[in-house]
């Protein structure tokens, strides 16, 4: 049975009678669900979605979705007249279901203010308009820089928060009236039991914003909160990703108020939001599926074939139009096939395409057709309503490749032309770079795809950081491994703009990964946190949360924050009763954090690595401190082609420049690195700082690992290397070259192409062949 949940919903409530005016009140969600008294014995709902919107937009138009099932039969005498000052009304727009009217307006000469929407029904015959409803919409006034807003990057370091596990803050919301699911206070008290792995636990906003202070001095900068919004499903509704209302934060986190709320006050510690958003897919519970827009708003898995042969018939074979035997059913979904290559294999069939993207992940998630434009729409103005809204720095979009990919390029392009400076990160769950690739933007693909989405989750780089760390050290496993992997950076069009982890909210906890092996532990953190990426930590890795390793085990992997609940026997936010092994992984992270901080190398600098040897890594990140002449720059391009090297340019060779040396040991006894190996970087630099003791390590001799373990040295250059003139010092960063690659590969040509017409010229003049 799915529950109507207009009945349900907590926004503004105005009653409305037939041809009466509207009483406005305060609306606690951005979609406007309205009780209705009319001539019929049972109140009908209205619901108007986006509630409200801003002027300036980038984008001037504005599509408003109004449901009513008072609406009449025939959409043709709907009437809408708009009282205000600038709004054009450019069109009305209806699909299959006549309970639903989209309203598309042009504002691009409107000014902050609120209009009035007048909803008429027209009696052809008599010629008279009736009016129905008088919506009051209001456009605000955008925050000041909201459009140039930073979103987050390479100097950030991303806090992934599953919400219902971090900290319980209010436990008066924890159970809701209006919501199925509620905390069983009886299984909470006993970790034990079968049910608690996947119940609501009561973790909410306010849980996550009375400890912001916490996260601030550990050292992140960036919050990424698992969904917040409604859930109002049977079960296992904890994790968010089975929204219902995609206007309205679930009550048992707290408000859309509240999110907001917490948002700002971040803010002011220096962290920024990232929000959650899920395009590919709804809750079985969602409002929608009581009275669906059109058939093919959803992927039904009876109507798929059908409704693809008008929407998609480039996927489709001719075989596959002669059947006519589909019937409709939205209670047997066909599941989708996760065979993501699919979508840019150039070998695959069209069905195998079609069963991964229309397929839906479980039966209570409904899977989404956003090849339907009016839902297009819809899901790109959710996004940025909620951008604009809450005032955010980012997005992490979940699933990305399930969704349409035609649909995926409007969106991502939407919200960046809308927001210039701001970076959307999007899941896409494989070993393969080729594969995570093909969604970045900048990426030139074979079959012309084009996207404008700036990062994607490293998965390759996790699997095999993982993998390295496990296995030993021979001829072609372990380390060498992860360096290998690197040279696979060549098929990104921005590789350093990806976000790479140590674990999330879907990966088994990386202590218990590495076997619970500290010295293993520190090595994946440093090497998330040092890499040329964006680097993002799962809530409780800095206090050693473990998890099984082998299969699926969600439920654990996001249990409870230390000291976030009223049955926590430890504290991670004070330290109280945390093991000797978690106060000092606690005190490593805390330091390694605030070190990247200020550390511009470790932000943008150039990555230089070299191959492993004797169960040793040696990494680089450099960054220049003297900027380049132009003269220097022409100099640097032309040796870097006269060479073809993709190093020559590399800022770690240069003296002038401030470098970060890592050091991955895997030796159990003590080793002797030889330093003469890295003389091209080091130069004369004669000593460097440990970032995690402090202590200074001399650099005139070898440098004694005493055991296996990671070992982080920061390197100035000289007083006198700093007035060097970096002559080969080439481009500024070799995150330049990969964008220039192409151009230099041109240049690189052109000049051999030069130097044979050359030899050719003289060597005729010569008398001999060319």
């Amino acid at each position: 049975m799915i529950l109507n949940l207009r009945t349900l919903t907590t926004s503004l409530v105005i009653m409305l009678s037939l041809g009466a005016s509207a009483n406005t009140a305060q609306a606690s969600s951005g979609s406007l669900s309205l009780p209705l008294q009319g001539t019929s014995s049972q109140p009908q709902d209205l619901t108007l979605e986006p509630e409200f919107w801003w002027a300036g937009m980038q984008n001037p138009e504005l599509q408003l979705m109004l449901y009513s099932r008072d609406f009449p039969s025939l959409p043709q005498q709907l009437k809408v007249d708009i009282q205000g000052h600038g709004i054009t009304l450019k069109s009305l727009e209806h699909i299959d279901n006549p309970h639903y009217l989209f309203i598309n307006l042009d504002l691009s000469q409107a000014a902050p203010q609120t209009f009035e929407l007048v909803i008429s029904s027209t009696d052809s015959a008599s010629k008279t308009n009736t009016p129905l409803y008088r919506l009051p919409y209001t456009l605000q006034a955008r925050a000041e820089g909201s459009r140039e807003r930073q979103g987050f990057s390479n100097k950030d370091v991303i806090y992934l928060i599953t919400p219902d596990r971090f900290a319980n803050g209010d436990t008066s919301n924890d159970n809701q009236a209006d919501m199925i699911e509620q905390v069983a206070a009886n299984s909470l008290s006993n970790p034990s039991t079968p049910y608690y792995p996947n119940a609501r636990h009561g973790g909410d906003i306010a849980g996550i914003s009375q400890h912001l202070a916490y996260l601030a001095k550990l050292g992140v900068t960036q919050l990424w909160i698992n969904p917040l919004l409604e859930n109002n499903q049977a079960q296992y509704s904890y994790h968010g990703y089975s929204i219902t209302n995609l206007y309205r934060v679930d009550p048992r986190f707290g408000s859309n108020e509240d999110y907001k709320a917490l948002v700002a006050k971040a803010n002011k510690l220096g962290l920024g939001v990232i929000k959650d958003v899920v395009v590919n897919h709804i809750g079985s519970n969602h409002w929608w599926l009581n009275d669906l827009p059109s058939q093919d708003w959803l992927n039904d898995a009876t109507k798929t074939q059908l409704h693809n042969r008008e929407s998609k018939p480039d996927l489709i074979q001719s075989a596959d139009t002669k059947s006519s035997t589909i019937k409709s059913s939205v209670t047997s979904p066909r599941f989708t096939s996760h065979r993501r290559t699919t979508v840019q294999d150039p070998y695959a069939a069209a069905q195998d395409h079609i069963d991964f993207v229309d397929g839906w992940f479980t039966d209570t998630m409904p899977d989404l057709n956003q090849s339907n434009p009016k839902l297009a729409t819809y899901l790109i103005q959710n996004s940025i309503w909620w951008v604009e809204y809450a005032g955010l720095s980012g997005i992490r979009e979940d699933t990305y490749s399930y969704a349409d990919k035609g649909f995926l390029a409007k969106w991502s392009k939407a919200v960046m032309a809308e927001y210039p400076n701001f970076n959307i990160v999007g899941e896409e769950w494989t070993a393969n770079p080729i594969t995570v690739s093909y969604w970045q933007k900048g990426k030139i693909n074979a079959d012309g795809y084009t996207s404008d989405l700036p990062s994607l989750m490293d998965f390759p780089l996790y699997e095999k950081l993982i993998a390295s760390l496990n296995e030993p050290e021979t001829w072609d496993t372990g380390f060498i491994k992860l360096y290998e992997m690197l040279a696979n950076d060549v098929v990104y069009a921005e590789p350093s703009k990806l976000v790479l982890f140590e674990g999330n909210h879907d990966t088994n906890r990386i202590f218990s990964l590495v076997k619970e092996n500290i010295d293993l532990y520190k090595m994946a953190l440093t090497y998330v946190l040092t890499a040329k990426r964006i680097p993002q930590l799962f809530y409780g890795t800095e206090v050693l949360m473990t998890s099984p390793t082998e299969g699926r085990h969600d439920g654990v992997v996001r249990s409870d924050f230390p000291g976030g609940f009223a049955n926590s026997a430890t504290n991670a936010f004070t330290g109280q009763g945390l093991s000797e092994p978690q106060l000092q992984a606690q005190q490593f992270v805390r330091t390694l954090l605030n070190y990247r901080k200020q550390s511009p190398a470790l932000h943008s600098g150039d990555l230089l690595h070299f191959v492993p040897q004797d169960g040793v890594y040696v990494q680089f990140r450099c960054v220049l401190n003297v900027p380049l002449s132009a003269e220097q720059k022409t100099e640097a391009l032309k040796s870097l082609i006269q060479n073809n090297s993709l190093t020559q340019h590399n800022a770690c060779t240069q003296p002038s420049a401030d470098k970060v040396m890592v050091i991955y040991n895997k030796n159990d006894k003590a080793v002797t690195l030889d330093i003469k190996r890295f003389a091209s970087v080091l130069g004369d630099s004669g000593a460097a700082t440990d970032i995690i003791s402090g202590k200074t390590v001399s650099l005139n001799q070898a440098i004694t690992l005493p055991h296996a373990g990671v070992t982080i040295l920061e390197l100035k250059p000289n007083s006198k290397s700093k007035t060097k003139s970096p002559l080969n010092a080439g481009l500024p960063s070799s995150q330049d070259s990969m964008r220039s690659r192409s151009k230099a590969n041109a240049l690189t040509r052109a000049h051999t192409n030069d130097t044979a017409n050359n030899l050719a010229k003289n060597s005729t003049q010569k008398g001999t062949q060319p």
